[in-house]
């Protein structure tokens, strides 16, 4: 379960800055911006993956090892 955790964390921290990435440079990289309906919201979203992806970091590190 740690690893699945850190997986989706890493996940979501690459979709999230590649999406801020995106609404800063335009540079047409990750899922956020081609998803049709968060047309507008990119940049919220993109925060809230970043957001996300530390808290999964944590719950991952809080995990004890089997």
């Amino acid at each position: 379960m740690k690893e699945l955790l850190g997986v989706l964390g890493f996940l979501a921290l690459v979709q999230g800055v590649l999406g801020l990435l995106h609404a800063f440079t335009r540079w047409h990289l990750g899922l956020v911006q081609r998803l049709g309906f968060l047309d507008g919201y990119e940049v919220y979203v993109s925060v809230a993956l970043v957001v996300l992806a530390f808290a999964l970091f944590a719950a991952s590190d809080s995990r004890k090892p089997r």
